[in-house]
């Protein structure tokens, strides 16, 4: 069984997990969790790039027994370049996608981001938001309005920062507590962090806290039984 890693930024990884076990159950339905990934896509970030197309089919997988999952990848680079894909409920198709890109230099375009996502989710209920980066070069502030803004919507933020940027740190917690979502770091040594954060996310995006509660590992369940009862 697998367990949570014991690597530096491991507790915050747990603090993350209670939080996203925390938040509101779904109600039930028949409809697949809608789950928006976005990942900077400039150049620093093929090598985590790379990671997450091993790790996405996981996340179908671990959400078949809830309704299943379709995932929309979104993702910038280059010059001003934003593109985002269908929803997709097929790991393979994804992964295909995934792997013909390749990360391209250019400053970040979370606030495309941002806008896309509250653009989708008032049309069709967007169940989460991921969003994988190591930078944020952009105004604070309009990205924290339109965090909120998701937040209002149903849509929360789960907010994945890799490396020891300390704003880009700040600004990805921010977007996490404005949305009503969660934080973690990484590192590019934790696969196994993200694949873990990644999983839980599409449980929650799936089947809700209870659904995130019945994970089948070790790791899960003894969070699970930490936490407080819902309020």
């Amino acid at each position: 069984m697998s367990k949570l890693p014991t690597a530096p930024g491991s507790t915050a990884v747990t603090e993350f997990l209670r939080q996203v076990a925390s938040l509101p159950a779904r109600p039930a339905s028949h409809r697949p969790g809608r789950l928006v990934m976005a990942i900077d896509a400039t150049a620093s970030r093929q090598p985590s790039w790379d990671r997450a197309c091993q790790i996405q089919g996981e996340m179908f997988q671990a959400t078949r027994a809830l309704g299943g999952l379709v995932i929309r990848l979104a993702y910038f680079r280059g010059f001003e370049e934003f593109a985002a894909t269908p929803f997709l409920a097929d790991a393979a198709e994804l992964t295909r996608r995934m792997t013909g890109l390749q990360c391209l230099g250019g400053q970040t375009q979370i606030g495309r981001v941002f806008q896309h996502v509250l653009a989708e989710t008032q049309r069709d209920r967007v169940h989460a938001l991921i969003l994988i980066g190591d930078a944020m070069e952009e105004p604070l502030d309009p990205l924290c309005h339109q965090a909120g803004q998701l937040g209002l919507h149903g849509t929360p933020i789960f907010a994945f920062h890799e490396g020891g940027d300390p704003r880009a740190r700040d600004a990805f917690r921010q977007f996490a507590r404005l949305s009503g979502g969660a934080y973690a770091p990484f590192d590019a040594a934790s696969a196994a962090t993200l694949a873990e954060l990644l999983r839980a996310v599409a449980v929650y995006a799936a089947g809700g806290r209870a659904a995130l509660a019945r994970l089948p590992s070790e790791a899960a369940r003894r969070i699970a039984g930490q936490l407080p009862a819902p309020r």
